[in-house]
């Protein structure tokens, strides 16, 4: 795939950018290279590879669940105009 002047005026247009002929002509060969380089990466054949979340393999540093802190909820819900059962009550804003 690759792009021609008139797509990157209008895409110029759609993002709202002013461009000059030669910026619009160096930005035609930039996004051209990328979408070679694209090109390239799908020609790549991935069959039976499998898909990783790190480029290094490596296991994840798991840790304990454990609480840190002390249950506050009282403390905190005395300044609330109105409470029940631990929630905060507000106003309907939708009907």
């Amino acid at each position: 795939m690759s792009l021609t002047a008139d797509d990157v005026a209008r895409l110029a247009i759609l993002a709202r950018l002013e461009l000059s002929a030669q910026e619009a002509k160096t930005t035609l060969s930039q996004l051209n290279s990328v979408f070679d380089l694209i090109g390239q990466l799908q020609a790549v054949d991935t069959a039976g590879v499998e898909p990783m979340t790190h480029p290094i393999a490596m296991g994840l540093r798991l840790r304990e669940d454990q609480v840190t802190e002390s249950d506050a909820r009282e403390q905190y819900q005395q300044v609330a105009p109105a409470t029940e059962q631990g929630l905060y009550l507000v106003p309907r804003v939708i009907e």
